[in-house]
């Protein structure tokens, strides 16, 4: 077998959410991202709760026709942290960690934090693409989504997304 060296990139990323930690923690979920994110797909492998809760797993399709499996690593709800593990079969790993914690006028300051790994020379070269200017752009569309949600109670349309 080839000699291979895997690729790690690290993101962090700090948004300001527009209500308070108790509002926001629930959407962090499988089940509740369908709420706010456009286009979210997914299938919810295992959960006692039938929503986000220690343990749960859940897959989301991927281009390939193959499948991206999540794990919820951490979660505490007390302390509005929530952990994911997810896996793209040959390509990537990837750790993410979100804490919330209460902002001034009722707001919210979410620390998202990613962990990539290459796991395979596919996977590294996806991971040259995910550069500090791709992964800002990825957390303010996020952040404009879940704020357009909790502000009107609806999905963002797609032309407000991108």
């Amino acid at each position: 077998m080839a000699d291979f060296e895997a690729s790690r990139v690290t993101h962090e990323y700090i948004q300001t959410n527009d209500a308070a930690p108790e509002k926001v923690f629930p959407l962090l979920c499988p089940v509740r991202e369908a709420d706010w994110v456009p286009g979210w797909q997914y299938r919810l492998i295992y959960s006692e709760s039938g929503v986000a809760e220690d343990g749960c797993v859940f897959t989301t399709p991927n281009e390939t026709g193959s499948e991206t499996v999540w794990t919820v690593t951490h979660y505490d709800p007390g302390a509005y942290q929530i952990g994911f593990a997810w896996v793209e079969p040959g390509m990537i790993a990837t750790q993410l960690r979100i804490a919330l914690s209460h902002a001034p006028d009722g707001k919210t300051s979410a620390r998202i934090r990613y962990l990539y790994t290459g796991l395979s020379p596919a996977g590294n070269a996806v991971l040259e693409r995910y550069t500090p200017e791709w992964f800002r752009g990825k957390m303010q569309n996020w952040e404009k989504a879940i704020n357009h949600f909790l502000r009107n109670g609806s999905l963002i349309q797609t032309k407000s997304w991108e």
